[in-house]
């Protein structure tokens, strides 16, 4: 088994360090530029986002004991939908270029979803189906509040939020990574240090009780970092389909269940599938933009209905 996981991150490794290295050709003139201005600061973006993602979203299968629980369930991509929307509507345009009015408004939305849900989440005597049903009804409550404000909006406006909500990386050079990281350092060491209570979660929350661990602190305590790191990327890039749900999935089936190789192995791989996911953008449309949302949507619809059906049979 440790043979096999540090192949698997030699192989990571590798595959993140190559992925700045493709698309089309780079002229020599432009060379400096192009590549270590605007290439390698969205391959580093494209990891941090990759892995925290990849990393929440196994530590809400586990927390949740559901295979296909993530992000959403929380209610954390409807809420920076909304706030993202809300901020494109009220003029976000007008404000400064160093404003970044978007993605605070985005972040501020998925926070404040998340936090209601973690709230009741902390509450005595509440049942994971509470939390998941909290979280699809602020989901559902933001998701209607974000149509309505469509009907204000001009075309222009729409189109903007609609390119947002597909899912990109945009190009924030390194200041954007920067920012990015303490918010991705947090949530990553901040659920890896959760892997041993989360590892009791298997047998259920009964046993989980059983054995000391304090249930109601722990479940509190992921959701609301999962909140942060999932808000700070989604309020960079939008909400990127189907990473949360694939990438635990094939890190259990290549190094098992144990959290203790799962939770890690999630965010070594996660960051090396957006990463590799964004650098194919640049051979799809060569010298256009597609949102990297679009490419993680088509790769992961079918696998993950290959994973499952696999599963059942």
């Amino acid at each position: 088994m440790k043979g096999k996981a540090w192949l698997l991150v030699a192989v990571c490794v590798a595959a993140c360090a190559v992925a700045p290295f493709i698309g089309p050709g780079i002229s020599p003139d432009s060379v400096d530029f192009v590549f270590w201005q605007l290439r390698v600061p969205r391959t580093l973006m494209a990891m941090l986002v990759g892995g925290t993602l990849s990393l929440v979203g196994a530590v809400y299968q586990s927390l949740f004991a559901n295979p296909l629980a993530a992000p959403s369930t929380v209610g954390t991509t409807a809420g920076a939908t909304l706030g993202a929307l809300v901020a494109i509507i009220l003029g976000a345009r007008l404000a400064p270029d160093w404003l970044p009015v978007i993605t605070a408004a985005a972040f501020m939305g998925a926070l404040g979803v998340s936090l209601v849900v973690a709230a009741i989440a902390a509450g005595r005597r509440v049942r994971m189906n509470d939390v998941v049903l909290a979280g699809i009804a602020c989901s559902m409550a933001a998701s209607a509040i974000a149509t309505g404000l469509q009907f204000t909006a001009d075309s222009a406006e729409l189109m903007a939020a609609m390119r947002w909500s597909l899912g990109h990386l945009p190009q924030v050079g390194y200041s954007g990574v920067w920012l990015l990281t303490p918010f991705a350092a947090v949530t990553v060491v901040g659920l890896l240090a959760l892997t041993r209570a989360l590892e009791v979660f298997i047998a259920g929350e009964e046993h989980a009780e059983s054995q000391g661990v304090p249930v109601r602190r722990v479940r509190t305590v992921a959701i609301g970092l999962g909140a942060l790191g999932v808000a700070a990327c989604v309020a960079w890039c939008g909400p990127i389909a189907f990473v949360e749900l694939i990438v635990p999935h094939l890190v259990r089936r290549t190094l098992g269940v144990s959290r203790r190789v799962l939770l890690p192995g999630s965010v070594v791989v996660g960051a090396a599938f957006l990463a590799l996911c964004d650098a194919s953008v640049r051979l799809i449309l060569p010298g256009r933009e597609l949102p990297v949302g679009v490419v993680t949507a088509a790769l992961g619809a079918p696998l993950l209905v290959s994973l499952l059906a696999r599963a059942r049979s």
